[in-house]
């Protein structure tokens, strides 16, 4: 997983709330056995539409997307994190998450940062103002820059570091690698596996 440590880059202002998984990326285009791919579908029955922020510039090149409330509810699908790390987001900012998308993209190196509503409303007409207004999110220290304003965000510290490391489940379980191997070595041949359970039927 790629790692998560301090990200400037073009903000785009997505002023739309109750945003859930299937907006986010449509059930239909849920067809790939692999995370490439899915950002071409992202957003896929918006992009249609040429006033869509994605498809202004220099909205088009954003790597972090300033939402509104209640951001990526609906279903449990990883193809949404999938469709927005692939077309190059690494943050999201918005007052508040669906809790199962903050684990989906906590797991993929995308980065849930939660800002009370007000402070959101300011980033959206600084960049409204001023759109190619560079944004930093910085998880070292957790905050967030732009222009003049500078706002502190909270994350758990277990997620903050993992995403600093860039850890995913997988690669935490890999750090006890010997003690598996050691617990593997120690266990009796004798006791039944999955291949003899099934053998016996």
């Amino acid at each position: 997983m790629q790692k998560f440590t301090v990200h400037t880059g073009q903000a785009a202002p997505l002023r739309i709330s109750d945003v859930d998984t299937d907006q986010i990326i449509p059930v239909r285009f849920l067809t790939r056995l692999t995370k490439a791919g899915y950002g071409q579908e992202l957003f896929a029955d918006w992009r249609d539409d040429p006033a869509f922020v994605l498809n202004r510039a220099p909205y088009d090149k954003a790597t972090i997307l300033v939402a509104g409330n209640d951001f990526g509810t609906g279903s449990s699908r990883e193809g949404a994190v999938y469709a927005l790390t692939d077309y190059g987001f690494r943050a999201i900012i918005a007052p508040r998450f669906g809790d199962i998308f903050t684990g989906n993209a906590c797991q993929n190196g995308l980065l849930p940062v939660a800002l009370p509503a007000a402070t959101v409303e300011r980033l959206w007409d600084l960049l409204d103002e001023e759109p190619a207004a560079p944004v930093t999110v910085d998880l070292e220290h957790r905050v967030v820059r732009a222009r003049d304003l500078e706002t502190a965000f909270d994350i758990p510290e277990d997620i903050r570091e993992r995403l600093l490391a860039g850890h995913d489940d997988i690669e935490l379980t890999l750090h006890h690698d010997q003690a598996i191997r050691a617990y593997e070595a120690t266990r009796r041949p004798a006791l039944p596996t999955t291949g003899r359970i099934m053998a016996r039927r």
